[in-house]
């Protein structure tokens, strides 16, 4: 790296979420709607609350203006938010995602169901236990170096049990080491 290089100034930009995705609806060049640009969330507010307040005037033209107030308010409180991160339509359709998934949940993308029961079917017999001629005892064999074969009183190791099962000197506990 040579000197020039290491003495330029380094900058690091970190933009939000809204600077990425500037997603505002009623932006055209220069032009902007009253008190716009709105959120999609805002959209939605304006709209569905201009169909529920001219359906609804029967009931509601008593209060006077509080509930177009109390409209516009809701539409001004939606415009930045949130529901555990992410913006209200995700997380709606996260929900509506989430109630329509099987039960059971997917295995490999398909629903995955229990297994049907089925009877199963089947028999065993019990013998009387067979009479083994018991096999003649093998002599120990001599330890090699001139030491005999010592017997060891009370209960061997588990690798002396498994040494003399298998025909192979036996080594005392004693004479083993640790």
């Amino acid at each position: 790296m040579s000197g020039a290089t290491a003495a330029r100034e380094r900058f690091v930009r970190s933009y939000t979420a809204a600077r990425r995705h500037p997603w505002v609806l009623g932006k055209l060049g220069d032009w902007v709607i009253w008190f716009g640009p709105y959120s999609p969330a805002q959209l939605v507010v304006i709209g569905g609350g201009a169909v529920l307040l001219i359906n609804t005037f029967a009931w509601w033209s008593w209060l006077g203006p509080v509930p177009v107030v109390l409209w516009l308010v809701a539409a001004w409180a939606v415009r930045g938010a949130k529901i555990g991160g992410v913006s209200p339509p995700t997380a709606v359709l996260g929900l509506v995602q989430l109630l329509s998934q099987p039960p059971a949940g997917r295995i490999a993308g398909r629903a995955a169901r229990d297994v049907r029961p089925r009877l199963l079917s089947g028999s065993f017999v019990i013998e009387p236990p067979r009479a083994v001629a018991a096999p003649a005892p093998a002599p120990a064999p001599a330890l090699s170096g001139g030491v005999a074969s010592a017997r060891h009183s009370g209960p061997a190791s588990g690798l002396s049990q498994l040494l003399g099962g298998a025909g192979l000197p036996v080594v005392p506990s004693s004479v083993g080491g640790s």
